[in-house]
């Protein structure tokens, strides 16, 4: 991609969060509230006059609920394998306490899964409203000891152990005390 392709890719950003947002019937302040960008923010990205990160733009994308990939139009990669390295890889940010969440699954995929590595400091925790109707997620501890809770019930899990549970119901992920990592999917029919 050339610099003047990176341009005009940008350049298409503003009208079409704008889009997005008004197509979904949500004000500014709706926003802010579903994506944790603040409203004076999604103004000025709306307006051109900001230059978002791409963690925000994944917040927003998000928050409403469009295609991170066709919201850049990058179209399929050039290359048979595509890579993300570590530092580039989209951070979610905003959400949960003690929580470091790096977005690891394919932007076209949202809504139909996602996949997630998520670090706990100690005592970290990520609660979690009711995603969509038959949502499941799928947690796999990879360092330290984690509790999962969906609904009213309640398991502890150790580096190694998987849990699938109910994600269309309350739900919460706490670290038991020493900081952990997890992968986890959320699966969405």
């Amino acid at each position: 991609m050339t610099d003047h392709d990176a341009d005009a890719v940008l350049g298409r950003i503003p009208g079409r969060l704008k889009d997005a947002r008004q197509a979904k019937g949500l004000s500014l302040d709706a926003v802010a509230k579903l994506s944790g960008v603040s409203r004076s923010m999604v103004s000025q990205i709306e307006r051109g006059e900001s230059n978002p990160t791409v963690a925000t733009l994944w917040n927003l994308t998000r928050a409403l609920q469009v295609d991170f990939a066709g919201l850049l139009d990058l179209g399929a990669p050039a290359r048979a394998i595509e890579v993300i390295r570590a530092d580039q890889a989209p951070v979610i940010t905003g959400h949960g306490l003690g929580c470091h969440i790096t977005i690891l699954s394919e932007p076209g995929k949202v809504g139909s899964y996602e996949v997630y590595d998520i670090r706990f400091d100690a005592g970290g925790a990520l609660e979690s409203e009711p995603h969509g109707q038959g949502a499941r997620e799928h947690l796999t501890v990879i360092e330290g000891a984690l509790t999962i809770r969906s609904g009213e019930a309640e398991d502890t899990l150790r580096t190694g152990d998987t849990a699938r549970y109910a994600a269309d119901v309350a739900h919460a992920i706490r670290d038991c005390g020493e900081g952990a990592r997890c992968f986890l999917i959320v699966e969405t029919p």
